[in-house]
Parts: C-alpha cells; structure tokens; sequence
C-alpha cells in the first residue's frame, strides 16, 4: 500500500565536486546544463535520485550519464537544503566529492540533460547555478588536500 502523507516533503538529489589535478593545476569538472531551470548555466553534475536506488549509486549513474566518467573514487561531503536553493521547490542535495590524479586528461562527454561537460581551473569559475558556488567554496578544502 502506497504511503500518502498530508505534509508536502522535499525532494532529494546528489551532485558530485570532481576535481582533477593535472600538472600543478587543480579542475573542477562542471556540466552546462541544457534543461530549465537555470538552462545554459554551468552546474556541478547531478540530479534526483530513484526510488529505490541508493545515495552512492544515484551520484555514480548522475557522474556516468552527465559526463561519460565512471569508477572514479567518490565519497559522500555532505548535505545542503535550503529552502529556494532549487526553484523548483525544497529540495535537499547531498554532496559527493572526489580527486583524480592523472598525467592522462580525462575528457568528459556530455549526455542526459547536459549540454556540454568540460574541467575549469578551481580559480577561474564561470558563474554558477543553484547553491553550487558555495558548495565548492565549502567543500573545495577538503577534497583538495585529500590524496586522490
């Protein structure tokens, strides 16, 4: 039997702060999205989970269908849900992070609803959907100083 509650509840989503470090240079690796809101803009990958599907399998399948990239090492950083941080309604994200080593760039390939995929150096973002710019400047730290 379906639960039905009175009480509207938020939805929930994964997006995933990839970064890179090739040569001296630290990238993050963000998708321009091609569906409203925000449709254009640069955002970090992501999207909402399944029913049934876990956390961790939800940003893996978000990272795999948005950019080609698979069996990376993510782990989780994080939860951010302020309400009209999504204009869609109250949605709270959790946050999944990770570091590639790599002599070797790795090109990412837009699909699902990403327009195009590519790696930015940390310091010269473009503008950014959503609540994704004080994601990185609160996560960034971390995931920098972390071994790949």
């Amino acid at each position: 039997m379906p639960y039905t509650y009175k009480y509207p509840r938020p939805m929930v989503t994964v997006d995933i702060l990839l970064l890179r470090r090739v040569g001296g240079e630290l990238q993050i690796l963000l998708i321009r999205r091609d569906k409203t809101p925000f449709r254009g803009s640069w955002a970090l990958p992501g999207g909402y989970i399944h029913r049934d599907e876990s956390l961790e399998a939800a940003a893996r399948r978000e990272l795999r269908e948005e950019t080609g990239q698979e069996n990376l090492p993510l782990r989780q950083l994080g939860a951010y849900g302020d309400p009209g941080r999504d204009p869609r309604g109250h949605t709270v994200t959790i946050v999944y992070g990770g570091v590639i080593e790599t002599d070797k760039p790795v090109q990412p390939v837009a699909g699902s609803d990403a327009g195009q995929a590519q790696w930015f150096p940390a310091e010269q973002l473009p503008e950014l959907a959503f609540d994704h710019a004080r994601i990185i400047a609160e996560r960034l730290g971390e995931l920098r100083d972390s071994p790949g």
